[in-house]
C-alpha cells in the first residue's frame, strides 16, 4: 500500500495501537555493540547518542533513564512529507493533558507517552480518528 499524505485520511485511518511493555529513552556517549540489536531507535545528536529500549534492556545494561513510556504505533502508512498529522495528534493529546514524544519511522509514526497514560492516550487518538 502506498503512503498516505492526505491529513483527513491519515487521521481517519491511523488506528493507534499500544505495544506491550515499557520503554525508556537513554543517552550515551558511545553505543555498546551489544546494545544496538536491542534498540528500537538510535539517533546521534551533538550532545550524545539517544537510544530507545525496553525498560528491561536498560536495566540489563545498567543504563540510566528517567522517563518510562508506553509505545503507541499509528498503524497508517504515513508519507514522510505528509503535513499535519503530528500537529493533530499532539494537539489532541495536549488537550487531554498527555505528554508525547513522536518518532517517525519509514512506515509509521510512533508515540511515546507516560506509561500510566498509554490506555487513555489510545482512547484520545481513537476519538480523534472518529471525529477527524
Amino acid at each position: 500500500m502506498p503512503p498516505i499524505a492526505n491529513l483527513s485520511e491519515l487521521i481517519r485511518t491511523m488506528q493507534p495501537m499500544q505495544q506491550p511493555g515499557s520503554y525508556v529513552f537513554c543517552t550515551l556517549v558511545q553505543l555498546p555493540p551489544m546494545l544496538a540489536p536491542e534498540a528500537l531507535m538510535i539517533f546521534r545528536e551533538q550532545e550524545g547518542i539517544t537510544v530507545i529500549v525496553t525498560e528491561a534492556v536498560a536495566q540489563q545494561f545498567g543504563l540510566p533513564y528517567s522517563f518510562v513510556a508506553a509505545w503507541i504505533t499509528l498503524q497508517v502508512h504515513s508519507a514522510l512529507d505528509a503535513v499535519g498529522l503530528t500537529a493533530a495528534v499532539a494537539t489532541a493529546l495536549t488537550t487531554a493533558g498527555v505528554s508525547c514524544n513522536v518518532v517517525a519511522g519509514y512506515y509509521h509514526d510512533h508515540l511515546f507517552v507516560p506509561l500510566a497514560e498509554g490506555g487513555r492516550a489510545v482512547k484520545v487518538l481513537e476519538e480523534l480518528a472518529r471525529t477527524g
